[in-house]
Formats: C-alpha cells, sequence, structure tokens
C-alpha cells in the first residue's frame, strides 16, 4: 500500500504506534466494562431502591405513605415533584441517559426514565413506574460527567510517551543505517568519506565493518590504479618524446613520413591526456562561486578563435552564482562542445536557465550532426565506449564518461537527447548551492 512508509525508520515507528493504538484502545474498553460499567450499575441499583423505599405498600395509585416519606426525604433530601415543579427546577437543563433508564426499567419493573444534571450538584431525576406523573429528585454527590478525564489523561499520556519512546528507538536503530547510506552515495561519487563509527545493534555493526573494509579497499584500488597511470603516462611519454625528436631530424624528402609520425604522437599524447583526466581527482579542487555564463562565454570565445565555429549562444539573465568546482565544470562544458564541433558542421546552441524554487541550474549545448540511436543514449556514459556507427570513432570513449564523473561529484545529472529536427542535445543540471559563509570586506 501507498500509505504505508516505506523506509524501515517510518515502518518501525508505523509498526509501534499500531501496536500502542490497540493497546490503547482495548485498555479503554476493559476499564469501561470492568471498572466503569459495574460502578454505574451499583449506583443505578441505589437510586433504584431509593425509589421503592418510597413507595412501600404502594402497589397501585400514586399515594405516598406520609409517615416514611417525610423522614425518608429529611434524612436523604430526596425531592419527589411535579412535572411543573420539575420543570421549574431545571429539569428540562438535564440530559437523558438511555443506559440509565434501560436499567432502572428493569429494577423498578415498569418504564422508568432517568435524566442527570450537572451543575454545582449532581442530580438524578426519576420518573418510576409507580408515579409517571411525579420526578424524584435525588442528590448524587461525587458523580461527574467529566470522571472519564483522567482514564482518558492518563491513556493519551501514556499513548504519547510510549510512541515517543519508539520513535526515539527507531531514530536510534535507523542513524548508523542512514549514516552508511551517506557513505555510500559518496563513495559512489568517487569520494571517500571518514571511516564510520561500528555502533548499533550486531548486526548493524557487522554491515558497517563490511562497508569500512570496502570502502578502504575501493580507496586503495584507487590510489593503486592512479599510480600506475601516472606511471604509464611517464614511460610511454619519453620515448614518444624521442621519437618527436627523430622525427625532426629527418630529411625534407621525408616530409610527408614526418607529418604523419608527428600526428600520431599528438594523437597518443591526446589519448594519455584523457586517461590522466578521467582518474584525476577533481574533488580536490576547492568549491568556490562562479558564474556559469562566464565559462560558457570563455569556452565559445576561445573555439571561435581557434576553429572559426559559430556559436549562438541563449545565457539567462541575472544567473545566479553558486558553489562549483569551476575548473572540473569548464571541462565538462569543453568536452560537450568538442563532441558537438567534431560531429556537426553547423552552428553550436547553448542554452542556460535556473530555478529558484528547484534550486537547480542547468545549461544545454545542441549540433545539428547526425545524433545517437536511442537505444546507445545511455550506453555512452560508460567508460571507452562510442557511437561508432552514428559518430565515427575518434578519441578514446572517455570525453563522456569524464563529464558524467564530474556531474555525479557535483551530485548533478547530465543527459543526452536526439532532437526532433536532427543532431544532440546534451543537458546537465546541476544544484544551485550558494555560498552560505558571507565574504569579509576589507
Amino acid at each position: 500500500m501507498k500509505l504505508l512508509p516505506r523506509s524501515a525508520f517510518g515502518q518501525t515507528v508505523f509498526l509501534v504506534g499500531s501496536l500502542l493504538l490497540i493497546n490503547q484502545i482495548v485498555s479503554y474498553l476493559v476499564v469501561i466494562v470492568y471498572l466503569f460499567e459495574p460502578t454505574y450499575q451499583q449506583i443505578n441499583i441505589l437510586m433504584a431502591n431509593q425509589v421503592k423505599v418510597l413507595f412501600i405498600g404502594e402497589e397501585k395509585g400514586y399515594r405516598i405513605p406520609a409517615e416514611l416519606s417525610r423522614d425518608f426525604i429529611e434524612a436523604t433530601n430526596i425531592e419527589v415533584l411535579t412535572q411543573r415543579e420539575a420543570e421549574w427546577q431545571g429539569l428540562n437543563n438535564a440530559p437523558r441517559y438511555p443506559y440509565f433508564s434501560e436499567q432502572m426499567s428493569r429494577e423498578l419493573g415498569g418504564p422508568a426514565e432517568v435524566r442527570i444534571s450537572q451543575n454545582e450538584r449532581s442530580f438524578f431525576w426519576v420518573r418510576p413506574p409507580q408515579a409517571p406523573d411525579y420526578w424524584v429528585k435525588i442528590p448524587l454527590d461525587g458523580f461527574e460527567q467529566k470522571s472519564f478525564s483522567p482514564l482518558v489523561i492518563y491513556l493519551v499520556v501514556i499513548g504519547i510517551l510510549s510512541v515517543a519512546g519508539g520513535w526515539f528507538f527507531a531514530r536510534q536503530l535507523n542513524r548508523p543505517l542512514k549514516a552508511l547510506q551517506h557513505a555510500a552515495e559518496e563513495v559512489g561519487r568517487g569520494e571517500f568519506p571518514e571511516r564510520l563509527q561500528e555502533r548499533g545493534s550486531e548486526e548493524i555493526t557487522a554491515v558497517t565493518r563490511a562497508f569500512n573494509h570496502m570502502s578502504a579497499g575501493i580507496q586503495q584500488l584507487e590510489k593503486d590504479r592512479s599510480l600506475l597511470m601516472a606511471g604509464v603516462s611517464h614511460d610511454l611519454r619519453t620515448p614518444l618524446t624521442r621519437i618527436r625528436l627523430a622525427t625532426e631530424m629527418m630529411s625534407e624528402s621525408d616530409e610527408f613520413l614526418k607529418d604523419g609520425i608527428v600526428n600520431d604522437i599528438e594523437d597518443m599524447n591526446a589519448i594519455i591526456d584523457q586517461f590522466m583526466e578521467f582518474i584525476r581527482h577533481h574533488k580536490l579542487e576547492e568549491m568556490e562561486p562562479a558564474n556559469l555564463n562566464n565559462l560558457i562565454q570563455d569556452v565559445a570565445d576561445s573555439e571561435h578563435l581557434n576553429k572559426n565555429r559559430v556559436f549562438d549562444l541563449n545565457l539567462a539573465a541575472n544567473l545566479p552564482e553558486f558553489l562549483m568546482r569551476p575548473v572540473a565544470i569548464k571541462r565538462v562544458i569543453g568536452n560537450l562542445v568538442e563532441n558537438a564541433l567534431r560531429y556537426s558542421d553547423g552552428n553550436i546552441l547553448v542554452n542556460t536557465s535556473f530555478d529558484l524554487e528547484k534550486r537547480q541550474v542547468w545549461f544545454e549545448v545542441a549540433d545539428s550532426g547526425p545524433g545517437i540511436p536511442e537505444k546507445d543514449l545511455e550506453r555512452l556514459f560508460e567508460p571507452f565506449t562510442q557511437g561508432d556507427a552514428a559518430r565515427g570513432g575518434e578519441g578514446s570513449g572517455l570525453g563522456l564518461a569524464i563529464i558524467k564523473k564530474i556531474v555525479d561529484m557535483h551530485k548533478g545529472l547530465v543527459m543526452l537527447e536526439n532532437r526532433e529536427h536532427g543532431g544532440l542535445k546534451a543537458k546537465v543540471m546541476l544544484p544551485l548551492v550558494m555560498d552560505a559563509q558571507p565574504k569579509e570586506v576589507s
């Protein structure tokens, strides 16, 4: 059911609260049935016996024994009133009680009506079957309608305390799981948090310990990979440099061969640079406020000068600055623009926008090239993957993987979509995180 909570914390609180609610309802009913109902029955029997005393020996007619009644009334403060006298003393303001009326009818052997008035003093009003034209007014000290209040207050307080205790218990139980969730998300983004505290139940402690071992192992593998790639890069660049120097000493008759070798060396260096870029820890760059429009303008100006391509920039006005790693985001923009330039000949369209309510900033880079088959869109974000059929086979296949890694690091989202009239559109959405610390003015 959609109404039921999905989290372990919510389910635990819901279970504890439901069980306590059932317990409170059962307790309330038990108290009513076994405590209040017998008490009220005793009260009703006592009132019925007092009414019977008023009519001793009067099996028929409505005459009240004068001597007995006078002495009994003086001793008990019971009054026998006519309908008009009873109404004058507040009968109409006394609500009728069907439960007492039914019991009184059984005790007196005929239809009786019971009303109870509660002002400064409580009174039983009884219309007995022996004298239907009279009302017997019986004082009843200590009977109050709010006598249920202490029970209700007790049950409510106990319920609130129990639910609060269950909530606190569930919160303490689920806090390590929440920390484990956040840590797992950070590891998924390529960040490695501090070692988690191993606390909680035995099962949660075991899971946390296993996660710490896993995180440490992944971090060590990441370091080994970076060291390996750095070593390979260094070892490859040295002979490439020698080959480049050797080509410079080639004769002019081998100029065509020299150009081919130089181009191959530049391609190999570019591939090595992409390998290094993929394993580089962009998180080492500090987060700082920057304007996305300025970064896009810088990339567009640079590419326009180098390749003489036209950019249609539709940059949102008053785009707010937000926290980012500017160099890493600029690389994302550059990689997307480079792909658009490589696979299309027309103008490159770049849009920016933001939504303060959703706390998001996004930009789009669109080209007019051949596009990519729909089934390959998600696959292109995997390392060493290319859209060979539609986009050619140049490069190492790490460009989009690098983009996704940087965007994930910023807790953003990147999507590829084929345009309706041809071409590919890449959209990057980033969270609008403002600088919480005001800058000091010197």
